[in-house]
Order: C-alpha cells, then sequence, then structure tokens
C-alpha cells in the first residue's frame, strides 16, 4: 500500500517503520484477497438491503386512556406541587 504515511497521518498515528512495513504488506494482502469480487458482474442486480424478507411488524396506533397527574400522584407516599417528592440523593 503505497499511501500508509498518509493513513498513519489522518488515524495520528506514529508507527515504527517495521509496524509501518506490515501494516502495508497486510493491507496489500487485503485489498488483493477482494480483488477478486470486482470481476464479479453485477449489472442488473439490485442492492440488497436484508437478506431478510421480513417487513417491520407495528402495532395498530390506538387511543388509550391515561393516568391524571392527580391519579398518579395519589399513589404517591410525598408529593410536592405537582410532582413527586424524593429523598435528597446529593449534598
Amino acid at each position: 500500500m503505497k499511501d500508509i504515511k498518509k493513513y498513519e497521518a489522518m488515524a495520528k498515528l506514529d508507527l515504527p517503520a517495521a509496524e509501518s512495513q506490515w501494516l502495508s504488506s497486510s493491507a496489500d494482502k487485503l485489498i488483493e484477497s477482494f480483488s477478486c469480487i470486482q470481476a464479479v458482474d453485477t449489472d442488473g442486480v439490485k442492492p440488497l438491503v436484508s437478506v431478510l424478507q421480513l417487513g417491520n411488524v407495528l402495532r395498530e396506533d390506538t387511543a388509550k386512556k391515561f393516568f391524571t397527574r392527580e391519579e398518579l400522584l395519589s399513589a404517591s407516599p410525598a408529593s410536592s406541587e405537582g410532582y413527586f417528592q424524593v429523598p435528597k440523593t446529593i449534598n
């Protein structure tokens, strides 16, 4: 890989020469192993988003009755000005 120093600079790395050489040769091997994929003819093939043929399972959006603030606070041991009152946790 010719541009290994450029990539080291982008990643803010200062590798020793031996590690830089090893990284360069490893990247070359990786690029070479994937070069066979470039030879595959993909003309007319639609991009695959997912291998699963499932759609989203969504619940029906229906209105439900919710509790009022007063109903919720009535079950609380302590409340103050419309809010739950809890013990102080930070000094």
